[in-house]
């Protein structure tokens, strides 16, 4: 992926290495049950930990000024983002409001989601509009979910977050409590598929602006998003693929989604309803 040179944003607050709290508040099934609030909370949807440290563990933490690589895609990406929403939003005659982002190790505090581990992946808190990343995340990506270490692919897991703020400014997480009462948690499937799609609609835009995209890209993004699906994970994981416990979409789910993104982003102003459509189960979508 050419990210490189094209600026960056300056929303990035890294606070890798500030001796933040290592021990993480409760956490049930693989999600944060004290702070459920937090959109696309854990952007697997399983607990990665399985007794083990967070990613990294406590003897590779990162203290700001190493690996800058970390922070400067990171931001670049957040860039990447920010200037394609920014477009897009002024097609709907709406202002886009830039997310922040932060960077962390080990743990972190947010306003108004609580506390998470590293071991949550990456996440977006709407109360106050942050993506939250801890880079060595995408380590794990590669050691225990099969993924690719490709930019483009990191790109995809940031462009994804990114969406649920896409959501937030939408007003798509108020539309979820409507389908709550009656699926459930079944009902973030809605929501985590739609960041998908919104994902690939950031790469449709942003390879038409940047032409950041390279040989080799869009395999690795799609492995991940194949990767990353509740069927897989559980199959990983031990278990057997059971539909009314997912929470963030099949594979096929969330490969199609954000392939279509990518292949037809021009149209997702009438496509992002179909999303919230009543008369479609969220299992399939």
């Amino acid at each position: 992926m050419k990210w490189q040179g094209q600026g960056e944003s300056d929303n990035v607050e890294d606070r890798r290495g500030s001796g933040g709290r290592k021990t993480p508040l409760a956490i049930g099934g693989g999600l944060i049950g004290t702070i459920v609030v937090i959109v696309g909370i854990v952007f697997f949807g399983v607990d990665l930990r399985d007794g083990a440290p967070p990613p990294g563990g406590n003897n590779a933490v990162k203290t700001p000024g190493q690996d800058d690589e970390d922070k400067h895609f990171a931001a670049s990406m957040l860039k990447f983002t920010d200037e394609v929403w920014t477009e897009e939003f002024k097609q709907l005659d709406r202002r886009y409001e830039k997310p922040h982002m932060v960077l962390f190790d080990g743990s972190v505090d947010t306003q108004g989601c609580g506390s998470a581990p590293s071991a949550v992946g990456p996440f977006y808190c709407p109360a106050d509009k942050t993506v939250y990343l801890d880079p060595s995340f995408f380590d794990e990506l590669q050691t225990k979910l099969g993924g690719s270490k490709a930019k483009f692919s990191q790109a995809y897991v940031i462009a994804h977050e990114v969406g649920h703020h896409v959501q937030n400014l939408l007003g798509y997480n108020i539309k979820l409590k409507k389908f709550e009462k009656f699926e459930g948690k079944n009902a973030s499937i809605r929501l985590e598929l739609q960041a998908d799609y919104l994902a690939g609609v950031w790469a449709y835009h942003g390879q038409k602006k940047y032409k950041f995209i390279e040989p080799g890209d869009v395999d690795a993004a799609l492995k991940t998003a194949r990767a990353i699906g509740d069927d897989r994970l559980m199959k990983k994981a031990g278990r057997w693929p059971s539909p009314e416990s997912f929470t963030h979409g099949s594979e096929a789910q969330r490969l199609k989604w954000f392939k279509l993104g990518m292949e037809q982003g021009d149209k997702w102003r009438t496509v992002i309803e179909k999303f919230f459509d009543a008369n479609v189960p969220p299992l399939k979508l």
